[in-house]
């Protein structure tokens, strides 16, 4: 009973962060976009990847685990992520081609979840590889942002590129890895509903 208890909550610490975190999102865009102030965007936004981890962390270890939770805090990381992509290519400090692949990929996974929760497919939960991926592509675009600020330079661009490169394969590797995650839980939320077949 106090295991449902906990995951109806939805007044928690970790959801509170998540939230602040979806109304960075705006403070980042008018940052960058209309003030230009590229080094203030990249720690805005270096300091939300960070607290992507925070929000996980307390959820664990104070279990503050919510059903609520579970939805908001992907959902942050994705809209967030979106807008960093998107304002970085209009801004220039990010490769087109670069930025077009994680558009695409986020484009497909984010159609893939809708499409499965029309046809009654449960819930996926992210794994460690997808988060791995987000997390260290949310550090690499801050130092892609910083390294062309005028507190930057080419070294953080490598270092940005680095830590890029390997974590959008990683996230594409992430997305192939839920194809079969998707035909089971297809199959299991089909096989729950009232009146399926036993």
């Amino acid at each position: 009973m106090s295991g449902d208890k906990e995951q109806r909550r939805i007044w928690t610490v970790p959801n509170l962060v998540s939230v602040l975190r979806l109304a960075c999102v705006p403070v980042f865009c008018v940052l960058l976009l209309s003030m230009g102030n590229r080094a203030g965007a990249a720690i805005l936004l270096g300091v939300l990847g960070a607290t992507d981890w925070v929000d996980g962390y307390i959820a664990r270890r104070f279990e503050q685990v919510s059903e609520l939770g579970k939805i908001l805090d992907p959902t942050a990381d994705r809209l967030m992520f979106l807008a960093a992509v998107a304002a970085m290519m209009a801004d220039g400090s990010l490769h087109g081609a670069f930025g077009a692949v994680m558009l695409a990929r986020e484009a497909a996974v984010s159609l893939a979840t809708v499409g499965l929760g029309a046809m009654g497919a449960r819930r996926i939960d992210v794994t460690w590889t997808g988060k791995t991926a987000t997390f260290g592509l949310m550090f690499a675009l801050p130092l892609l942002l910083l390294g062309h600020s005028s507190v930057g330079g080419t070294a953080l661009r490598g270092v940005g590129w680095g830590l890029g490169i390997p974590s959008l394969a990683l996230s594409c590797y992430a997305a192939v890895e839920y194809i079969p995650r998707a035909r089971r839980a297809l199959a299991d939320g089909r096989a729950g509903r009232p009146g399926a077949s036993s």
